[in-house]
């Protein structure tokens, strides 16, 4: 189930959130409210999927509320005004609904999330695979086939021997699912180490595809390939 949050001040505009949110069978509505404080208390004693977060609210408004969480979890905007579209996607925001808020533009929207989600670490990590969501349809992906993982905005591509995947997902959490051999090479590379084939201070190779090495990384990645050739 996909734990739900609706934040917003205007009861009508809540209520049309909640008719839709019911409508979707894997979404469990936790909390629905107009006081940013009570969500912000919420929030700090219990874990979300997602939130549907308005903008302009009293106390609080909505890039405040977005700020405030350390560890936020996915969320959708919600608003009457679109001049917070750009600053919202800093926060890794999934999408940007304008009110009114039609259905097909709902589904359209948690379409998103849907397609990202990935499955538990735990089964990841036991059966060699990354488990995604492509286009709406599930997709396994051997880890050996995976060569490096490139962050692309509010996206990831996922470069494999054969083609490369597009997904809505972070670094820090598809770090979580993959195996101890993929290694961040860069704030926006992960790399596949048992795949490379040649390393110098600042790439590493694999065959003749070149993926940047920072400095902040460069020991721990040179480290980790000593230990994988031993």
């Amino acid at each position: 189930m996909i734990k739900i949050g609706i934040i917003d001040d205007e009861i009508l505009a809540r209520k049309v959130l909640e008719d839709y949110c019911s409508k979707i069978d894997n979404f469990e509505l936790v909390i629905s409210t107009g006081n940013p404080l009570e969500f912000i208390n919420f929030i700090q004693q219990q874990e979300l999927d997602l939130i549907f977060l308005d903008i302009e609210m009293p106390e609080l408004n909505g890039m405040e509320v977005l700020r405030s969480m350390v560890k936020p979890p996915k969320v959708i905007l919600t608003t009457a005004y679109s001049e917070y579209a750009l600053e919202s996607y800093n926060y890794g925001v999934v999408d940007y609904l304008l009110k009114p808020i039609k259905i097909e533009r709902f589904l359209k929207a948690i379409n998103k999330v849907s397609t990202s989600k990935l499955a538990e670490p735990q089964q990841n990590k036991g059966i060699g695979e990354l488990q995604i969501k492509h286009d709406g349809l599930p997709v396994n992906i051997p880890f050996k086939s995976i060569m490096y993982i490139q962050s692309f905005g509010n996206y990831l591509k996922i470069f494999t021997d054969s083609r490369m995947y597009l997904i809505s997902e972070t670094l820090i959490n598809i770090t979580k699912v993959l195996s101890e051999n993929f290694q961040r090479t860069h704030k926006s590379y992960i790399t596949n180490l048992e795949r490379v084939t040649k390393a110098t201070k600042s790439h590493v190779y694999i065959e003749d595809t070149k993926v940047p090495v920072s400095a902040m990384y460069r020991v721990l990645v040179l480290k980790k390939l000593e230990n994988l050739t031993k």
